[in-house]
């Protein structure tokens, strides 16, 4: 135990020294408070929905527009084959102006509008643009236009009521909305940000304890440290140097953020909740997980950068485990949107893929606790079995200079042995 807290804290300081690291921690933290503390430092009151004194949203009345009105639209409708009062509805706020054909073209060209229609008739019309965008919409909104210039015409021909009609169809209901369980909508965002946090920093911080364990392997003072210590104490301490390391960088800057955020949580009205206003059974699964994952990829990392003598090498030596984490963190983007589905609830069991998985379903699905605890022990036995086979590898591979090792001749190695 003396000589693995050696370790630990001599790989702590190394990490706490680093000015980079330091430096990078305390800037994210710092930028990131400060645009919270935004609105109470200035006025953003055109940005942002203003609370009044008794705690309701009140919108600031709109100062009247000197400026002259930007058209947004030209149309051509010779025939009246839409009413113009559909055509205020169908485009909202768009501006838009009645034209002769032969203006829309160089209107367009010359970017005067951003679209212009020429209506032939309820079954066609024209539509010009000058760039079409992969959002555009125009064309669709003209499209309902003509729809239901139809079916008032339809209606109208045979003496029927088109707004009695309309509104059996458009019915208005009323909908009391009680959420018992938890709302993914509201949730899906914090979960989506801590799910690349946690990619990140296994990746990052993985990467820096492999490049420490080849770093000494090139130096040759790998030697030096196994007369004094232990192969365990050594990947041990590095592995749990950079666990705290981590956790004390991540936990600086959710800290600075959260904290920023619900001193000003009144001055945005509320409109950040569903990224800062996290619940704590959230943010304890995230920890728990989280490091739990970091922990077990963090093992292998420090076996892997065992098994070769170069630092160049190294990318090499992780990419399998590189490829693992990227397809774990894929299969859990994608599954956000169906966190009760078939896929997530076995990634939630396995080790590889818990740490993400797992917290996504407490975050935004329905797991009981049995699952839960099921799944926290299975991380825990493989975190156990990794920080042992990293031993292992480690043990064997520090003292192995010239080609990169193969990994399967090593665990052959290491079978023999037993």
């Amino acid at each position: 135990m003396k000589k693995f807290l050696l370790v630990l804290g001599f790989e702590l300081k190394e990490y706490l020294r680093n000015k980079p690291f330091v430096i990078t921690t305390l800037v994210i933290a710092f930028l990131g408070a400060g645009v919270l503390f935004l609105p109470s430092l200035m006025d953003m009151s055109k940005y942002l929905p203003v609370p009044s004194k008794n705690g309701e949203i009140q919108e600031e009345e709109a100062e009247e527009e000197t400026e002259e009105v930007q058209i947004d639209y030209y149309i051509s409708d010779a025939d009246g084959i839409v009413p113009e009062e559909l055509i205020t509805e169908i485009f909202g706020e768009g501006t838009y102006q009645y034209v002769e054909e032969s203006q829309i073209k160089e209107a367009i060209e010359s970017e005067t509008v951003k679209a212009g229609f020429v209506i032939r008739s309820l079954d066609e019309m024209d539509y010009y643009v000058l760039n079409k965008g992969m959002m555009d919409q125009e064309s669709q909104m003209m499209e309902s236009a003509l729809i239901t210039a139809g079916q008032m015409d339809y209606c109208k021909k045979h003496n029927i009521d088109y707004e009695e009609l309309n509104s059996l169809y458009h019915k208005e209901i009323t909908v009391n909305e009680e959420i018992l369980g938890k709302d993914t909508e509201s949730n899906f965002w914090y979960c989506y940000a801590f799910e690349i946090l946690v990619f990140m920093m296994i990746v990052l911080y993985g990467q820096m304890i492999a490049v420490s364990v080849t770093t000494e392997k090139s130096n040759r003072s790998i030697e030096v440290l196994v007369t004094s210590t232990t192969p365990t104490s050594l990947l041990f301490g590095k592995v749990i140097a950079g666990a705290i390391a981590s956790v004390l960088q991540v936990g600086i800057v959710l800290i600075c953020i959260l904290g920023s955020y619900q001193i000003n949580r009144d001055a945005w009205g509320g409109s950040l909740d569903m990224i800062f206003n996290i619940p704590a059974e959230v943010l304890v699964t995230f920890a728990f997980f989280g490091l739990g994952g970091f922990l077990f990829y963090a093992f292998l990392h420090g076996a892997m950068g065992a098994l070769v003598s170069k630092t160049e090498d190294i990318s090499k030596a992780i990419s399998g485990l590189m490829i693992v984490i990227m397809v774990v963190y894929m299969l859990s983007l994608m599954q956000l949107s169906n966190v009760d589905g078939i896929i997530i609830k076995v990634l939630s069991f396995l080790p590889i893929s818990s740490y993400s998985a797992m917290f996504a379903r407490i975050a935004m699905g329905s797991v009981s606790m049995a699952e839960v605890i099921i799944s926290g022990v299975i991380l825990i036995i493989s975190i156990i079995g990794a920080g042992w086979l990293g031993t292992l590898i480690y043990r064997m591979g520090t003292l192995r200079y010239g080609n990169p090792i193969k990994l399967s001749n090593l665990l052959k190695e290491i079978k023999s042995e037993k």
